[in-house]
């Protein structure tokens, strides 16, 4: 893989994003562990400013495009796990995204909403962003969250 034009750092900058804080753990495990050249996060909720910015299911009282912007912000959370681990520009791609959607009775449209964190990463890393993918309907996630998304990056 070459190197990009600009640090990843730079790119978040010019999109206007700024990494929040690192979400503390609410359990037993560690926000990003590195294995080799990969990192692997945990998964991360939708959290801002140490809250949950809504709950809920989607299909339910979450709809389809705030999902997809809470996804958006657990990629974010992700990314800056990995930072705080690794420092983001020692990212070479992004591997997988995992996305869960506690979702309502009958939905089935997880692949929209998980579409929220796959596209910021697009807009971040470009082609370095192009990752395999899942996106599974869950019935329940932690603290009633409606998204949770979980991101291996392959390292410089």
């Amino acid at each position: 893989m070459t190197q990009p034009a600009q640090t990843w750092t730079a790119r978040l900058a010019e999109l206007g994003v700024r990494l929040p804080p690192v979400a503390a753990p609410v359990a037993a495990y560690v926000p990003a562990i590195r294995s080799g050249q990969l990192v692997f996060t945990s998964g991360q909720l939708p959290f801002v400013d140490g809250g949950l910015r809504r709950t809920g299911k989607v299909g339910g009282t979450v709809d389809i495009e705030d999902a997809a912007a809470d996804a958006k912000v657990c990629a974010l959370n992700a990314l800056a796990a990995i930072d705080d681990l690794v420092g983001l520009d020692a990212i070479a791609r992004v591997i997988r995204v995992v996305g869960y959607v506690a979702s309502a009775e009958g939905f089935s449209a997880q692949p929209r909403v998980v579409n929220g964190a796959s596209e910021f990463l697009g807009r971040v890393f470009g082609e370095a962003g192009t990752h395999a993918r899942s996106a599974i309907g869950v019935a329940e996630l932690p603290m009633n969250a409606p998204v949770e998304v979980e991101l291996t990056v392959e390292l410089r």
